[in-house]
């Protein structure tokens, strides 16, 4: 068997809506119909057990050998995870050359795909082992690596939902939506339209600050230090506890909170040092991490941000109960999954020796011991969703503060005890607005149910019966 002239149909095409792989693929007259190769198939199964039954193909009921090499690279694909079900052999006008399409969900995916897929066939035409596991483990981990995060997928399934097409124009989050002069873009949680300046203005937290602050938006005072002695002097001007964080950062990257002592601020500063050189010193906030996402002028999503922890069972260590969390499948390493492992950093040890404990502590039964005093989910946090339990006020200070960055996606970071009333009457603040928000705690958050966020996106790029395409009409003839 031969496979040559592989290409990719990355839209629609001749056999189906599916995008897919095309091979031309050459049998030598014995392997025009497998029943001529005795033990081929019973070697294959023990090879690939998962596999398919085989059907002819053509009229002489013949089980060529591109259809196995079809339904190999098809099954391939499906037991590595990816949403494939569409694949065809078709046999050309020359005897012994046919047509073989196999869906794919990510190109570089599907292209793997065949080439195991031959590799697969060989080993059991040659009665030779082959890694199966291995095998699989490759195309999971090639589909990680280039599949859509959650927030760019969830728009582009809201997107397709719509019958609005779409196309990667990158292998990272950049996805162009609809054809020509119709045509959006966005790049992750961020569309077309968000100014570079908006984006600029979200990633300085001090900036931004002061806009929120003269348009009567609550938010902790605070400034930008330049060493550690002003970063002292500056938690004394605005009074202990205070945080310590990049002045441009994101994701909880070098962020640590609830500072009492110098001994605490030091070893913050040093640790937001790592990351950015401008650092920040603010008022500590007492109270919940909310994060509300603000999509044009409403507010679509809310969810209260809980910080990595365990619960102790009495006999366990705090190391050991970290590793049972991070077993959830739900937890990933990067941002591919709804949740992310706890990090078992200098930061968490850190945090363990503030609460009494080290790695190697047993803490009784039912005790709950936190790992950071940041709640984001990219350093292993957990999201509960209170959209329905967000008062009328909160929900207008928080598009008060996208719009006065001139975000049209924001994620706005709020602390207080409870949203359920307004902002002023419990002391609370807004300590961060962001560009780009993740939205994958509101998608799947831990606890509550997902909101539709992608679907309010894509509705605030496209008017309700926009499909983003241009009409074409094809005549030959």
């Amino acid at each position: 068997m031969e496979v040559s002239r592989i290409r990719a149909l990355r839209g629609p095409n001749l056999w189906s809506h599916h995008t897919a792989m095309e091979a031309i693929v050459s049998c030598s007259e014995a392997e025009r119909s497998i029943a001529e190769l005795p033990g081929f198939e019973d070697r294959l199964r023990a090879l690939f057990p998962e596999l398919s039954i085989l059907q002819p193909t053509g009229h002489n009921d013949a089980v060529p050998m591109a259809h196995v090499f079809e339904l190999t690279a098809l099954g391939l694909q499906a037991q590595a995870g990816c949403p494939v079900t569409f694949s065809r052999t078709t046999q050309t006008l020359e005897d012994g050359i046919y047509q073989v399409v196999v869906e794919y969900s990510e190109e570089q995916v599907g292209r793997l795909a065949l080439e195991l897929a031959e590799k697969l066939i060989k080993a059991a035409l040659l009665n030779e082992e082959f890694d199966l596991t291995a095998a699989l483990e490759q195309l999971r981990e090639l589909d990680e690596d280039v599949r859509l995060g959650p927030s760019t997928g969830a728009i582009v399934n809201a997107a397709v939902a719509r019958n609005i097409p779409y196309r990667r124009l990158t292998e990272g989050s950049l996805v162009v939506f609809g054809w020509g002069s119709r045509q959006r873009r966005i790049q992750a949680a961020e569309i077309d339209v968000t100014s570079a300046i908006s984006e600029a203005i979200a990633q300085d937290k001090e900036l931004t600050k002061k806009l929120l602050h003269a348009a009567g938006v609550p938010v902790p005072l605070g400034r930008s230090v330049s060493n550690v002695e002003d970063a002292w002097a500056a938690a004394q001007e605005v009074g202990l506890p205070v945080v310590v964080k990049p002045q441009d950062g994101n994701q909880g990257k070098g962020v640590t909170v609830n500072i009492t002592t110098r001994e605490q601020l030091e070893a913050a500063y040093q640790a937001a040092t790592e990351f950015r050189d401008d650092i920040m010193v603010e008022r500590f906030l007492p109270g919940n991490d909310f994060r509300l996402l603000v999509i044009g002028n409403k507010l679509i999503a809310a969810a209260r941000r809980d910080p990595p922890q365990v619960v102790g069972d009495g006999k366990s260590t705090v190391r050991a109960l970290v590793e049972q969390v991070n077993k959830d499948p739900r937890r990933g390493s990067g941002h591919s999954t709804s949740l992310t492992k706890i990090k078992f950093d200098d930061i968490a040890l850190a945090t363990l020796a503030k609460q009494g404990y080290n790695a190697e502590s047993v803490p009784p039964k039912g005790q709950r011991v936190v790992l950071r005093n940041n709640a984001n989910l990219s350093t292993g946090g957990a999201a509960t969703d209170v959209t329905d339990d967000v008062h009328p006020e909160v929900a207008a200070r928080a598009v008060e503060a996208a719009q006065m960055v001139g975000l049209d996606i924001c994620g706005v970071d709020l602390v207080c005890d409870s949203v359920l009333k307004p902002i002023e009457d419990q002391n609370g603040g807004i300590v961060e607005v962001n560009a780009a928000p993740g939205l994958r705690m509101h998608l799947s958050p831990s606890f509550g149910k997902g909101r539709a966020v992608g679907e309010a996106i894509i509705d605030a790029m496209f008017d309700e019966n926009d499909d983003g395409r241009i009409p074409i009409i094809a005549v030959t003839g």
